[in-house]
């Protein structure tokens, strides 16, 4: 018999080569409209879907192929009682199915695109083929990739038939291409009857990127998957120029590093042990900047995560490869950078490209039988936010310190508490049991330079003891968010010794 393959696809890439290579094989092709037309005006013979089943396309092409002699040809299986009924009612079987969906995600993301043409762009008879046939893949191969275009040829020309463990793949394939389209259309739809709210259904989809060595600890498995749609500017779409294989523990520890840098304008860097930053500092050009980061703990840096928000250039590169490191993560490196980063040959290089964040995204904690989602804390105080609550007041350079070691607290595990001079961490504690323990751990790590520094913390002073500490050690100023019945207790503590505090307004917990 015969063999019949049905094409109707959107993206149009490598099928001219693969009809070509069909029709050599015997097959007959059957297709619709647009990709009828490409077909013929290349020179390739089809047969209209509206010859084969005698009605014509209607409704402006919106029901084509939804018709018997199609969804039949698919979906009957290849046993007597099926192919019987198929030549009773003069219908042919269809072996293979090419269909990829109309391009709606590509539609949605068109600036200003209205609901009409985000409508008009939801495919329906293509999914109903896809899944009919994916249903039917003991008999019938599904093909949604282009780039499975080239397998296919091969297996047909080498034994006939597309092998049974590969339609089994494809129909997985298949199936997964549908839902991610379904999930598309769900999500679009949601913001326009709910927009800025959780949808009341979550979806939440990616591409697997790699498996990993093992996760967290060596007994747990792990692997890292992207997000669909542009990731241009975010860890999942970032380049890995050099180095070994990222482990589970060095993509978290990047995206903290990245997260500290990309709260600065100015020449920012970072280094990240255990997800919190040991050291981070801004200055005039990222050499300085990362010099001065490294400087905060330099016992703690080695073998740390780097997290740069400028170009790497030769001197920072040279800077770097002092030390034992882990992985720098930058938006790009000089010729000259790589040239003497390579010499570390198991040193992970990142390149982000152009600095940017997701418009919508989540944060996603398991819980066992479900799942938590928030919103990123992609909340930056600006100047203007501040309220100086004490007697003494704060002159510009004192709140643009301040406002550095705000951004930088928000990073940091909680409880957290940070000390900084300079817009240089001098200590830092993070993740204690209470704020006490935190400060006293960043206000031992800072030694005499706390002297005259300023202090974060990321959450409200409930009681006067964490002022007390801050001013034994000669603490200028603190910054914190506030909101605490006992604000009164922290501020009169303050004013005792001459601190200048300021509220945010909001707290940063990272648990």
């Amino acid at each position: 018999m015969n063999k019949r393959a049905l094409l109707s696809v959107s993206d149009k890439k490598g099928l001219l080569e693969f009809a070509q290579g069909l029709k050599g094989l015997g097959f007959t092709l059957i297709s619709t409209g647009g990709t009828a037309k490409a077909l013929s005006e290349s020179g390739v013979e089809v047969l209209k879907v509206s010859d084969l089943t005698g009605f014509p396309e209607i409704l402006d092409g919106r029901v084509k192929t939804l018709h018997p002699k199609i969804h039949a040809g698919i979906l009957a299986k290849n046993e007597e009682k099926h192919l019987e009924q198929l030549q009773q009612l003069g219908i042919e079987p269809l072996d293979l199915v090419v269909v990829n969906l109309y391009p709606f995600r590509e539609t949605i993301a068109k600036p200003g695109v209205t609901l009409e043409d985000a409508i008009e762009n939801i495919d329906i008879g293509g999914p109903s083929m896809v899944r009919a046939a994916a249903k039917n893949y003991e008999r019938v191969a599904v093909v949604v990739n282009p780039e499975q275009y080239p397998v296919i040829l091969q297996q047909l020309k080498q034994t006939g038939e597309v092998l049974p463990a590969t339609r089994m793949q494809l129909a997985l394939e298949a199936f997964t291409h549908t839902a991610f389209y379904d999930m598309a259309v769900s999500r679009y739809l949601e913001d326009q009857v709910n927009p800025g709210i959780f949808p009341h259904t979550f979806f939440y989809g990616g591409q697997k990127v790699q498996e990993l060595r093992y996760g967290e600890n060596p007994h747990q498995k792990a692997a890292f998957y992207r997000c669909p749609g542009n990731q241009e500017g975010t860890l999942s779409g970032a380049k890995q120029l050099q180095g070994k294989e990222l482990s589970y523990n060095n993509l978290v520890d990047l995206q903290a590093a990245w997260s500290v840098v990309s709260e600065f304008k100015e020449p920012a860097a970072t280094i990240i042990k255990h997800t919190n930053p040991c050291g981070a500092a801004l200055d005039a050009d990222i050499f300085a900047a990362y010099k001065r980061a490294y400087a905060t703990d330099s016992t703690s840096a080695y073998g740390g995560i780097i997290g740069l928000n400028g170009p790497v250039d030769e001197n920072t590169a040279l800077e770097i490869s002092k030390t034992f490191m882990e992985a720098v993560i930058a938006p790009s490196y000089t010729r000259e950078a790589l040239k003497i980063l390579e010499a570390r040959k198991n040193l992970r290089l990142l390149e982000m490209g152009e600095k940017s964040r997701p418009e919508r995204d989540y944060w996603i904690e398991p819980l066992s039988g479900g799942f938590l989602v928030q919103e990123w804390d992609l909340c930056q105080v600006q100047e203007e936010d501040l309220q100086v609550v004490t007697r003494k007041t704060p002159d510009p350079e004192m709140l643009a310190e301040l406002l550095f070691a705000w951004k930088v607290v928000k990073h940091v595990k909680s409880n957290a508490i940070v000390i900084t001079r300079d817009r240089q961490t001098l200590g830092v504690g993070a993740g204690q049991m209470n704020r006490v323990g935190a400060a006293a751990i960043a206000l031992k790590q800072a030694g005499e330079k706390a002297r005259g520094a300023v202090l974060a913390s990321d959450a409200f002073l409930p009681f006067f003891d964490t002022v007390k500490q801050a001013a034994r050690e000669g603490i200028k100023a603190i910054i914190q968010p506030g909101g605490s019945i006992r604000d009164e207790d922290s501020i009169r503590t303050a004013d005792e010794y001459g601190i200048v505090m300021v509220f945010t307004g909001i707290r940063h917990f990272k648990h």
